[in-house]
C-alpha cells in the first residue's frame, strides 16, 4: 500500500547507450584508408557519418548496400554490442562486433586528444554496463579507454544511421 506513493523512476531507454558523444573524431578519409587496408581492399563497405563501417556482401547495388549496412548496425545495437578490440599492425585499434562492422581508433589522433578520452571514458559505458578487464570491473588501461572511445561512434551511428559513402573493393 505504501508503495503507491513512491515516485516511479522513468523507464530506461532501450537499447542502452553511453552518455558520452565525442565531439572529435579522426577524418573519415583516414578511417576509409585503414579499413580498406585491414580488408586488403577485398571487401565493399559502407561508412556511416561517425565512422562506423559495415562490411558488405559482394555485388550489392548502392541502394541495397545502404539498406544492408543499416540492418547490420541495427542488429549490433539491438542484440548486444559486444566489442572485440584488436591492436592492429599499424598501431591503431580496430573494434569489431558480433555482426560485420568495425570502428577504427587512429592511435595518433587518440593520443592528440588523450586528456578528453581519459576524462570521459567512464561515460562511454552504456547504462548499467559492467565490463570485466584484467584490472577489475570497469577499470581500463590505455587500450581499453581508446576502445571505449571508438565504440561510442557505433552507438552514435546506430541511433541516427546515415551512410555517407559506399567503398567498393579494388579489382585485381
Amino acid at each position: 500500500m505504501f508503495g503507491l506513493f513512491k515516485k516511479k523512476e522513468p523507464p530506461r531507454p532501450f537499447p542502452p547507450a553511453p552518455k558520452w558523444r565525442p565531439a572529435f573524431a579522426a577524418p573519415i578519409t583516414q578511417i576509409i584508408d585503414r579499413v580498406s587496408y585491414y580488408t586488403d581492399r577485398k571487401r565493399d563497405f559502407a561508412i556511416f557519418k561517425h565512422g562506423t563501417c559495415a562490411l558488405l556482401p559482394p555485388g550489392l547495388t548502392d541502394v541495397a548496400a545502404v539498406a544492408e549496412a543499416k540492418v547490420i548496425l541495427h542488429n549490433i545495437f539491438h542484440f548486444h554490442p559486444d566489442m572485440n578490440p584488436r591492436q592492429m599492425d599499424d598501431g591503431n585499434i580496430a573494434i569489431q562486433y558480433n555482426h560485420p562492422a568495425i570502428n577504427v581508433v587512429i592511435s595518433d589522433f587518440a593520443k592528440a586528444n588523450w586528456p578528453e578520452i581519459e576524462r570521459n571514458h567512464q561515460d562511454a559505458l552504456a547504462a548499467s554496463e559492467v565490463l570485466i578487464t584484467p584490472l577489475g570491473h570497469n577499470k581500463f588501461d590505455t587500450f581499453g579507454k581508446m576502445a571505449l572511445y571508438g565504440r561510442c561512434f557505433m552507438f552514435m551511428d546506430a541511433q541516427h544511421p546515415e551512410v555517407v559513402q559506399i567503398i567498393r573493393k579494388s579489382n585485381p
